[in-house]
């Protein structure tokens, strides 16, 4: 079984600031299963969605995402 790609940090995110996924859930009007799925990397959110979290968090959207390794020339 492949292992998941791990896109987006908006777990991590949750703890350091230390909000639930179901606050979450209700701040950006989603079930709290789709912000499961978000955080567990099972599913990524749209740009949109990635937007609002980062709206609702008030962090910077590029919080949320895992950096990719620098371009080497």
């Amino acid at each position: 079984m492949p292992s998941k790609i791990k896109i987006n940090r908006v777990k991590s995110v949750l703890a350091d600031m230390d909000i639930s996924q179901k606050e979450l859930a209700k701040k950006v009007k989603k079930t709290p299963t789709t912000i499961s799925r978000i955080c567990n990397n099972e599913s990524q959110p749209t740009l949109k969605l990635l937007r609002e979290i980062a709206l609702a968090l008030n962090v910077d959207i590029r919080d949320l995402l895992i950096p990719t390794p620098p371009k080497h020339s």
